[in-house]
């Protein structure tokens, strides 16, 4: 690979989520799709990483490999545990995460809701409960006065086409729902929660980028899929495309493509790897979705937010970032706005349904004593940041 440099500004960090990595979250949707037998998730999050008390160490690790930002989630369900009834005690701990990031040098990235709902959330519906939208902009409101003077950069939701369509469309998340009539109308519902949040957030302390973060597949027409690519890619990436007007950036979040033949989805092709979830190892994905971001919201700058690989080869981490910046860098010599890249994720953590199986992080954790081993990823990804570009691969 050649030389690689990225222009001055351009940003380089690494993200976690709230319920895959501190343990305990007892009072969400999540805990208790992972305690029902008939769900199909491998294992419960259980203590995760513990970084709910172990966030210092996690931030300097951050600090430590000279990247810019940390990403990271507020848990919806701490803040407010019942309905109406938010927990300054909870708020004072996310500010004390804020706090340590401002004093290692590291700009909090801060994610409003990352796939979680409060039980009294869900027991109401989730996103079909009528006033969902109002309720969640007063959540993004009450947690805004408490933090925003300390956020660098705020995301409203988290891959809210995710939510819909594995919790209503497929029914692999809560609620397991499989209707598709029931996903556009979250899809809609999740769309004015975004529209909302962000002048909830606006209205708060502090000046700061809000957006979106959506997760794109970069899909690859072939021939006879034209009918089939916009019914999966519109109520999956579209609508949600089509309400960033307004915002400061909107969040690319991609691992994979995805071709589309006269069937729809076709399996993965012969030849090219598999990752440990099941789809093709195809770094390339990135810059088709950056280059797509651009074009549908008419030139919104775009942040990477989410980018990597689960697999247990770490030098074919460092192989599939290598590629995927290659793919950056072109975006940017084409004249689009990029504005940083985040690695997913910092830690090896709880990938949901699948449990701790999957392996993205650039630090391994030990199970049972939660020591953190960074990856040579890690100090590689590291050397890439401080020296923003990367140096030619023989």
């Amino acid at each position: 690979m050649p030389e690689i440099r990225f222009p001055e500004g351009f940003r380089w960090g690494t993200a976690t989520a709230a319920h895959q990595i501190e343990g305990g979250n007892v009072n969400n949707d999540w805990w208790d799709l992972e305690h029902d037998p008939s769900s199909g998730c491998v294992e419960p999050s259980g203590d995760a990483c513990d970084s709910y008390h172990r966030y210092p160490e996690d931030i300097a690790l951050v600090a430590d490999l000279g990247l810019d930002f940390y990403r990271f989630s507020l848990e919806w369900s701490r803040i407010e545990p019942e309905e109406g009834e938010f927990s300054r005690a909870a708020l004072d701990h996310y500010r004390r995460m804020l706090a340590t990031c401002r004093e290692r040098g590291v700009e909090p990235v801060v994610t409003f809701h990352h796939f979680t709902h409060p039980r009294w959330l869900a027991a109401r519906g989730t996103w079909e409960a009528p006033d969902a939208p109002d309720l969640f902009a007063r959540y993004c409101e009450r947690a805004t006065e408490h933090l925003g003077d300390l956020i660098g950069t705020a995301g409203t939701l988290n891959e809210p086409n995710v939510v819909a369509t594995m919790g209503w469309r497929h029914g692999v998340f809560p609620p397991r729902v499989r209707d598709r009539d029931r996903r556009h109308a979250v899809n809609d519902a999740l769309v004015s929660a975004h529209r909302k949040a962000v002048d909830a957030i606006r209205s708060g302390p502090g000046d700061f980028p809000v957006g979106l973060t959506l997760s794109m597949t970069d899909y690859q027409l072939q021939p006879g899929g034209e009918e089939w690519l916009e019914r999966l890619r519109r109520p999956s990436e579209d609508v949600f495309l089509e309400g960033t007007s307004g915002d400061d950036f909107v969040g690319v979040q991609t691992y994979t493509r995805v071709r589309i033949g006269p069937d729809g989805s076709m399996p993965a092709e012969e030849g090219v790897p598999i990752t440990q979830m099941g789809y093709e190892y195809y770094p390339e994905a990135l810059e088709g979705t950056i280059r797509r971001a651009w074009d549908k919201t008419g030139g919104l700058p775009v942040l990477v937010t989410e980018n990597g690989i689960g697999t247990e080869d770490d030098e074919a981490r460092i192989a599939y970032v290598a590629r995927a910046l290659a793919g950056v860098r072109r975006c940017l010599d084409d004249g689009i706005d990029v504005r940083g890249y985040t690695y997913w994720s910092l830690l090896d953590n709880f990938e949901w349904v699948l449990g701790y199986g999957p392996t993205f992080g650039l630090t391994a954790v030990d199970r049972t004593t939660f020591e953190r081993r960074p990856k040579p990823s890690a100090a590689w990804l590291g050397r890439v940041a401080r020296a923003n570009g990367l140096d030619p691969v023989s």
